[in-house]
């Protein structure tokens, strides 16, 4: 399997032995990544950095000195962080139901220390690949709502006739317009929206309402 693109994978524990046994690992993958030593410090850079646009992934320890991998967890799915960037947990067997929970509530995945390198590279690339489908997804439907914020209000007034399935005729005498003037503003919308008929119109706006 390819590795995904342009991926980051984050590492939060504060056992330097493992940040470097896990940075190793993934440089032998061709995955690079980034370590950091506590939860309060990965979460500055997270503040400090624009939001999220490149795939990338957080492997996260449970239990660390001051605030906890739990703790963070918690506080990135307030924020709406672990879409972007999922979370597979690096935990201890006494710590396993905590982080069965825990993926009940959102996180991607977790790995029991020790763990299989395979496994552990196995499931950091297909958190980069939900990842990478969450950032492409989202960015269609920023695209999407620019093209929207472009329409004219009229415009507006014959996308929603056109994608209820009315004919020109019928969009003119609702819009009390010409058919031509309909032909005009229809040929426009389709342009700003990049489409070219009316069911490829209402599928985008189906599938990036």
């Amino acid at each position: 399997m390819e590795p995904v693109s342009n991926a980051t994978v984050y590492i939060v524990d504060d056992d330097a032995e493992v940040r470097e046994a896990l940075a190793w690992l993934l440089r032998s993958r061709r995955l690079p990544s980034e370590a950091f030593a506590s939860a309060e410090a990965f979460e500055v850079m997270l503040m400090e950095r624009p939001a999220q646009r490149q795939p990338c992934c957080l492997l996260l320890d449970v239990r660390m000195p001051g605030m906890s991998g739990l703790a963070l967890f918690d506080r990135m799915a307030e924020r709406g962080d672990i879409a972007a960037m999922p979370v597979i947990f690096l935990t201890g067997h006494a710590d396993v139901p905590t982080a069965v929970a825990t993926v009940k509530r959102g996180a991607f995945d977790f790995c029991e220390k020790p763990f299989s390198d395979n496994q552990l590279v196995n499931r950091i690339e297909a958190a980069l690949e939900q990842s990478a489908a969450y950032l492409e997804a989202s960015q269609a439907k920023h695209e999407v709502r620019d093209r929207l914020a472009e329409l004219t209000d009229r415009e507006r007034d014959v996308m929603r006739l056109v994608v209820e399935g009315l004919p020109n005729k019928l969009i003119a005498d609702q819009l009390d317009i010409s058919v031509r003037t309909v032909e005009v503003h229809r040929a426009r919308l389709f342009d700003k929206m990049q489409v070219k008929s009316a069911v490829e119109l209402a599928n985008l706006l189906r599938d990036n309402a």
